[in-house]
Parts: C-alpha cells; sequence; structure tokens
C-alpha cells in the first residue's frame, strides 16, 4: 500500500521503532539508521522483532563523512521517525528546522512520552507513567484496588505509535498535494487523553470521577472472573441485548438482583455473586458454555493458547507470530527478517552516489 515511500528511521526503543515497523509492514522502504560500534542493550533484543522488514545502515552521527551520510539519506526520504528525547536531533544538526532545509517535502516523525514541549518534555518516563498523568490509568482496576498495570501495548502502542503512524500517513498525504511537509509532535500522553473520548462519551450520565461507578469500570458485566482452574474469563456484555443473552445462559435471567443492569448501586451485588458462580467451574466450561453466543464472554488465554485458538489459526496466526495489520483485499502480508546492524549499508551507499546525493 506504502510502495514508493522511503521513511529513514533513526534507532530508539519501543513506539518509535513500532510505527517504522508498521509503515514497513504497509509496504515502505524503511532504512533503520543504527549506531556504529553501539553496545547491545540489555531491552533490544526484544526489538528484533520491530526491525523486521527493514533495512539496516550504521552510522556514528558524530563523525562528519556519516553525518553526511545521514543528510543524503534524509534529502532522498519522504519522512522520518526519531524517538529520541526532545533537543537531541536539533543537537546533532538534524532537527526538524535542519532536516526540512534538506527536504521540503519531508515528514519528520517525533515520537516521546511527554511530548516536545511542557514542564515534564526533558524528562524521563515510561508507559505506565504517561497513562497515570494522562488520566487513563485512573479507571485500570475495581473499587477498593490499586490500579493495574495494563499491558505496555495500551501507551506504548495504543497511545504512542499508533498515533505516531496516522499522523505520519497524514503528513505524507499532504506532502504530496503540496510539496510541504511537517513535523508530527506524536506524544503518548496526548494519545492516552485523546482515546478516552470513547469511555467519556459512552459514560455520559454516570460517575466518571470516582472509580467503580463509571460505564467501562466498575460494572459486573464488564471485568474478568477467576475460575476454580485458575485461569480466567473476561465479560462485556454492554448493550442490554447482549447483557440479556449473558443472564440467559448463566441461568439468572429471572433473577431479580440482575433485573437493572445500569444501576451503579446494584454492581457490588452482582459482582459478588457472579465471582462466586464463576469460581465454582474451570475456565473451559464457561468458554463452551458461551462459544457461538452473542453474550460476550471470551477466555482469557495466555500468548501460546491464543495462537492455537481455532478463531486466531483461522486468522493465520502462530506461536510467536505478529502478523502485520490491518490486512488489506487482494493483498497477502510480506515481511522480511530483521536485518543485521549495518548489513544494507554497502548497498545504500552505492544507491547515494548513483542518485547524486553523496
Amino acid at each position: 500500500m506504502l510502495n514508493g515511500i522511503r521513511i529513514i528511521e533513526f534507532e530508539a526503543l519501543g513506539p518509535g521503532p513500532f510505527a517504522a515497523m508498521h509503515l514497513a509492514d504497509l509496504g515502505a522502504e524503511v532504512i533503520l539508521i543504527q549506531r556504529k560500534g553501539g553496545a547491545a542493550n540489555p531491552a533490544k533484543g526484544a526489538s528484533r522483532l520491530l526491525d523486521r522488514g527493514k533495512r539496516s545502515i550504521a552510522l556514528d552521527l558524530k563523525e562528519a563523512g556519516d553525518l553526511g551520510t545521514a543528510r543524503a539519506l534524509i534529502r532522498s526520504a519522504d519522512g522520518l521517525i526519531e524517538g529520541l528525547r526532545p533537543g537531541v536531533m536539533e543537537r546533532l544538526g538534524l532537527g526538524p528546522e535542519a532536516a526540512q532545509a534538506l527536504n521540503p517535502r519531508l515528514v519528520y516523525g517525533r515520537m516521546t512520552g511527554w511530548g516536545q514541549d511542557g514542564p515534564r518534555a526533558t524528562l524521563a518516563g515510561h508507559d505506565l507513567n504517561y497513562l497515570g498523568l494522562s488520566g487513563a490509568l485512573f479507571y485500570a482496576g475495581l473499587p477498593g484496588q490499586v490500579p493495574g498495570v495494563p499491558p505496555t501495548m495500551l501507551g506504548d502502542i495504543g497511545a504512542g505509535a499508533l498515533y505516531l503512524t496516522v499522523g505520519m500517513l497524514a503528513g505524507l498525504l499532504q506532502a504530496r498535494e503540496t510539496g510541504q511537509g511537517t513535523v508530527v509532535d506524536a506524544a503518548i500522553v496526548d494519545g492516552a487523553q485523546h482515546m478516552m473520548a470513547l469511555l467519556r462519551s459512552l459514560g455520559a450520565g454516570f460517575d466518571t470521577g470516582t472509580r467503580g461507578r463509571s460505564l467501562l469500570d466498575g460494572p459486573p458485566w464488564s471485568r474478568c472472573y477467576a475460575c476454580s482452574c485458575g485461569g480466567h474469563v473476561a465479560v462485556q456484555c454492554l448493550e442490554p441485548k447482549f447483557y440479556s443473552l449473558f443472564l440467559d445462559r448463566m441461568g439468572l435471567a429471572e433473577d431479580s438482583d440482575f433485573a437493572d443492569q445500569f444501576d451503579p448501586d446494584r454492581w457490588p451485588v452482582q459482582g459478588a455473586r457472579l465471582e462466586r458462580i464463576f469460581a465454582m467451574q474451570p475456565r473451559d466450561h464457561w468458554a463452551a458454555l458461551f462459544e457461538g453466543s452473542d453474550a460476550c464472554l471470551a477466555p482469557v488465554l495466555t500468548p501460546d493458547e491464543a495462537a492455537r485458538d481455532p478463531h486466531m489459526m483461522a486468522r493465520g496466526h502462530a506461536p510467536g507470530s505478529a502478523l502485520p495489520a490491518p490486512r488489506f483485499n487482494g493483498t497477502a502480508p510480506v515481511t522480511r527478517p530483521a536485518p543485521e546492524p549495518g548489513q544494507d549499508g554497502a548497498a545504500i551507499m552505492t544507491e547515494l552516489r548513483e542518485r547524486g546525493l553523496l
């Protein structure tokens, strides 16, 4: 889908590399600039998957010749992605102003947690910190419990990488029409706050300032339950028609305790009863009971179990896989393995010389 688009990525960790992988999955040519002779990062092993589909060149950006190569790559590119602290790229002479002086149509993507400005902009932080400050973490857990720790995909990927991907695509469309690039300031705090729009719209009329009494963080029909085997099931039958189907499968359709779905005062009693009921049978019993139903219950599977689930297998997933998404009709997802650091350097340098950029 993005054939003919070239993205230059400066090596970083987490959401920036994910966004670049996402663009590569969509067909863009992504050239990853890695640190020449850099020490192995203990967290870097996991990101090998995030380097799939990319080409790699190793540069020392403090060395004049390699800095010149980076500038040549920028002149050749449609977009750039960096995930360093604000000010670092400017100190290297590769900030947005300098880069767009070399290439006015360049879409310059910046991935951070706090954003490019504000009191916290230059401070360290991680996924959970950004979710906490944005207000999103407030809803992660049941009343009386400390907020839980959501998977890092919520902040780093959902609120970070995917917002950067969307921003890059919007910028590329503008550049195609006008010849003018832009700077994409993708901050995880902004994305997390923006994603809460759905929760706020659904929660109209509910108490969104008290944990356990908003529409999606307290109801007994929107939480996970422990089963007798130690496993869990996930229930979220929000709409009344699905709630009715849920009660019917549970044998609670005529139970007066469950008569009013949207009364927060009833939720503690309803939740306590469902806890006792689900704890009486193993997870697979409940999964089988709700199989084929619109009652919105699913087992909570481990990643390996998920890969063996019939639905996930039908979609082409396998243990350890992370297939490109979304999918497009008439095309099959194609990915290339992650390159070794610097393995494409000679070929990239030759291409730049042939194009008169070096």
